[in-house]
């Protein structure tokens, strides 16, 4: 998935959440400025990192192995 479109994801949820970016830091132990690069898309964050994301945000993360485009 693209930086960009993942970090919106993970803002638009935060957002449904009434979550704000200070308080999603803080539940899932990384640095603020860490979080903003992420949700503006200016971050390559680990696995270890979105699996933090999505385990306080209440979402799945997946890896699916696409089809063959040829």
């Amino acid at each position: 998935m693209h930086p960009v479109i993942l970090g919106k994801s993970i803002k638009n949820r935060r957002e449904i959440l009434a979550i704000t970016q200070r308080d999603l830091a803080e539940l899932s132990g990384m640095g603020l400025r860490t979080l903003k690069a992420i949700e503006n898309g200016k971050s390559n964050p680990t696995l270890e990192t979105l699996n933090k994301l999505m385990e306080v945000l209440g979402m799945e993360l997946r890896i699916d192995v696409r089809k063959p485009e040829f």
